[in-house]
């Protein structure tokens, strides 16, 4: 098993006691795989993406990448967060590599691996910008690129896409989905957009709140090759729906 979370528990001191954010996290990654998260608000999807980057540590439990037990973060997980998190005085090119040069990666090697990762985010003519002369979804892009150019074994998302317009983030999704089928980089990806999980994921799991449990592990039967045109699938509306209905507590449908 590629990424592996197993009995996963998280709580944090509160005046009253404990609030527990997460209970009894069970789910895994396959190498290549595209898996989505998907809850309300108070799932604990930011907290559950945090423990497996090594940024929180678990009340209980342990998540493991290749065997190895995650205890803090490391240049195996690359993390993509909601907010772009580039460097304003920095161009492009020297966000991008700003890891690499952290890791102490020579320059030449530097180079080439920053300009092939911008090649496939389709930014190599702005290089030396500075991000201010960057649309959100191009930021964003940077900072997906800055992310693969680590070459991590899984991609963490963190809503990605939530700080754009309806228009970008369609476009961000149907990027997200090549860049994925290009580089076959497993991603693990946390969003409370249940239709952009649905286009994008192989696998759903589906959390409850107060505390987030996994009610629903949701295999998605769709083409590997998706355009806005799936949306309007009728398949992809029963998966919509059956999401929806969990998320509201309703009896379970099955698709077929």
């Amino acid at each position: 098993m590629h990424l592996e979370v197993n009995d996963l528990h998280k709580q944090f001191p509160a005046r009253s006691g404990t609030i527990v954010a997460l209970r009894d996290i069970n789910l895994h990654v396959q190498e290549g795989e595209f898996v989505c998260a998907v809850g309300a608000s108070g799932s604990g999807k930011s907290t559950l993406l945090r423990l497996i980057a090594g940024l929180e540590t678990p009340t209980r439990g342990e998540v493991r990448v290749d065997g190895v037990r995650v205890t803090g973060p490391g240049a195996d997980r690359g993390m993509v967060f909601q907010n772009y998190t580039l460097y304003p005085w920095m161009t492009i090119v020297e966000n991008v590599g700003f890891g690499l040069k952290l890791q102490g990666m020579r320059a030449q090697e530097r180079q080439q691996r920053v300009a092939y990762y911008l090649e496939v985010v389709g930014l190599t003519r702005f290089a030396q910008s500075l991000p201010k002369a960057l649309s959100g979804g191009m930021k964003q892009r940077v900072a997906i690129a800055r992310a693969l150019a680590s070459q991590p074994k899984i991609l963490l998302m963190d809503e990605p896409f939530g700080a754009l317009d309806v228009q970008t983030k369609e476009t961000m999704q149907q990027f997200l989905l090549d860049i994925w089928q290009r580089t076959q980089t497993s991603i693990f990806m946390i969003t409370h957009d249940i239709e952009e999980a649905i286009f994008l994921a192989q696998r759903i799991y589906v959390l409850t709140a107060h505390p987030g449990t996994i009610q629903r592990e949701i295999h998605i039967d769709l083409p590997d090759t998706r355009t806005y045109h799936t949306k309007r699938q009728h398949r992809f509306q029963d998966y919509t729906d059956q999401v929806m209905g969990l998320l509201r507590g309703e009896p379970e449908a099955a698709i077929v």
